[in-house]
């Protein structure tokens, strides 16, 4: 019992220390590196710019929806002929 409880502390604590090792080994901290090359001033403008213009933003459809010549009843009708058919998919296979 004892044995199988080191090994499993011994196990945690070596995938820990590959973990911590993780952000070195594949470049986790590459965008920390570049120096930045604007002020906090023009960052600040830039930031102000883009939400004036997304406040504004504002959705128009293209065209209306269509609206149906076929009532609900016929539909539905329709589609329990074709199931019967088989010319659609239905349970699992759908």
């Amino acid at each position: 019992m004892s044995f199988s409880r080191t090994l499993s502390i011994a196990a945690v604590a070596a995938f820990a220390s590959v973990g911590a090792q993780a952000g070195e080994l594949y470049g986790a901290g590459f965008d920390t590196q570049a120096p930045s090359t604007l002020s906090r001033a023009a960052v600040h403008a830039q930031a102000v710019e883009a939400v004036a213009q997304f406040k504004n933003y504002e959705v128009v459809n293209a065209e209306p929806a269509a609206s149906s010549t076929v009532s609900r009843s016929e539909v539905r009708s329709q589609a329990v002929v074709a199931n019967r058919a088989g010319t659609i998919a239905s349970g699992n296979r759908s």
